[in-house]
């Protein structure tokens, strides 16, 4: 606060009263420009950004709040402070519905504005950090910054661009690692709710005792550890999104309570007899075959459908292979800004076992993998060694599978048998011939036939 970064501007036909601004606030290491025509400082307005603006109600052309309005238009986040000597409650009220951080009729103790300016910088500071995060995080969630160009991604983008301007609940199923938070989060950033909460709430990782209470709030005294009144989690996302992950977790008896609040757009919290209004978007998501669930009786069929009135599949990673490159440069990107390492790229082998891997793990094993490597590696590109060993190891396949796959003849199956049989029988003929149930020569002719 001492640094005369911050700049005030003066405004006041009064030229002693100026003066006396100027020495008190540049005292408290402010820059302080001064004006005592209303006009000047108009036109200052357009052309200069000010932390904090000061101005009298009563002026010769220009009044007070005429300044005001003009700031507000031109400089929405600069906090504007009204002095006046003719101070009347009207005024007073007329100002603070136009804006004005306050209002101060004189004669004022300097000490007493000095502090009015400082809590004004304060709330600047403030509102410019939480417009910066609200960026930060929309760009960071924005749907096309989702990895990836296969058909099933591009027909994901499409869905997000058209449902983000919707209230719509939304389902979002498929195997963990797909990445079902961060569409989730495409969603909510890129939709007319972006301005609200986006709540998450984990069904699995929570108890199934606090769960309710977390969701819906208490009252105090609702249970013996109930000390205060408890907003719930839904409440928090009153006009956002409440995203409830792997919502198959949640008890049945939570289930029918949910259903009641989307229902009657309502709730209650434990211990009281009201219900209160409440407008919120639920995306949920699940690893499971939630008609399975359904048919077993561990999940409700009427809050499925409530859940799902737009539902998204996300597709495993082997099914949209030619992704996988994008994604690797991707985290190669990440984690090497982070560990303030020079890693170009991987290498042609290491890219081809990666691509040849069923990824059980989707897109958060890709990621684990390469971060692990970018920590490893001694070399500016990935090399085979520094990936785990369940990816350097090569599963042998059945015989059957690799004829399928080579499209073998019946003579090629059956030499290639032949093979691995003697390599069993650790090149003995007999003992091979003996498995084989085939005579000596017999074998030694089929051997010859290569």
């Amino acid at each position: 606060m001492s640094e005369r970064d911050y700049k005030v501007l003066v405004v006041d036909d009064d030229l002693e009263m100026c003066g006396l601004l100027s020495d008190v606030l540049r005292g408290e290491g402010f820059s302080v420009h001064t004006l005592n025509d209303s006009l000047e400082a108009s036109q200052w307005l357009k052309k200069e950004d000010f932390d904090v603006i000061i101005t009298d109600l009563k002026m010769k052309g220009l009044k007070g709040l005429d300044l005001l309005e003009e700031a507000k238009q031109v400089a929405p986040l600069t906090p504007v402070i009204i002095i006046t000597a003719f101070g009347t409650i009207e005024s007073a009220i007329k100002a603070m519905k136009m804006g004005a951080y306050d209002y101060i009729t004189k004669p004022f103790q300097m000490d007493e504005l000095t502090i009015i300016v400082k809590k004004a910088l304060e709330n600047r500071l403030l509102k410019k950090e939480v417009i910066r995060l609200k960026k930060e995080v929309e760009s960071r969630y924005h749907f096309h910054r989702l990895i990836g160009k296969s058909p099933p991604m591009q027909k994901i983008y499409d869905l997000i661009e058209r449902i983000s301007d919707t209230s719509s609940n939304v389902l979002i199923t498929g195997e963990s690692g797909t990445g079902k938070e961060l569409v989730a989060k495409a969603i909510h950033y890129n939709g007319v709710r972006k301005e609200g909460r986006f709540i998450a709430v984990n069904c699995a990782a929570i108890p199934e005792t606090l769960l309710e209470s977390e969701l819906f709030g208490y009252k105090k005294g609702a249970f013996t550890d109930a000390k205060a009144d408890k907003k719930g989690l839904i409440f928090e996302a009153h006009e956002g999104t409440l995203f409830l992950d792997e919502i198959t977790e949640m008890p049945l008896t939570l289930q029918a309570k949910l259903l009641r609040m989307i229902e009657e757009k309502e709730v209650r919290p434990l211990g009281d007899t009201n219900s209160y209004p409440i407008d919120v978007r639920i995306i949920s998501t699940s690893n499971r075959d939630i008609e399975s669930s359904i048919k077993q009786g561990r999940f409700r069929e009427d809050l499925y459908y409530r859940l799902k009135v737009i539902d998204i599949e996300m597709p495993p990673l082997r099914e949209r292979k030619e992704d996988i490159p994008l994604l690797i440069q991707h985290f190669i990107k990440k984690f090497s800004e982070e560990m303030k390492k020079n890693i170009s790229g991987i290498s042609e082998e290491t890219l081809k076992r990666l691509l040849n891997y069923p990824w059980p793990g989707n897109v958060r094993e890709l990621e684990n993998v390469i971060q692990r490597a970018i920590t490893l590696t001694r070399y500016e590109t990935i090399l085979l060694e520094d990936l785990p060993i369940t990816l350097t190891v090569e599963k042998e396949e059945s015989l059957i599978e690799k004829g399928a796959k080579e499209r073998y003849t019946i003579d090629q199956l059956e030499r290639e048998y032949i093979k691995r049989v003697l390599l069993e029988a650790g090149g003995n003929k007999s003992k091979a011939a003996e498995i084989l149930g085939l005579d000596r020569k017999t074998l030694y002719r089929k051997l010859q036939e290569e």
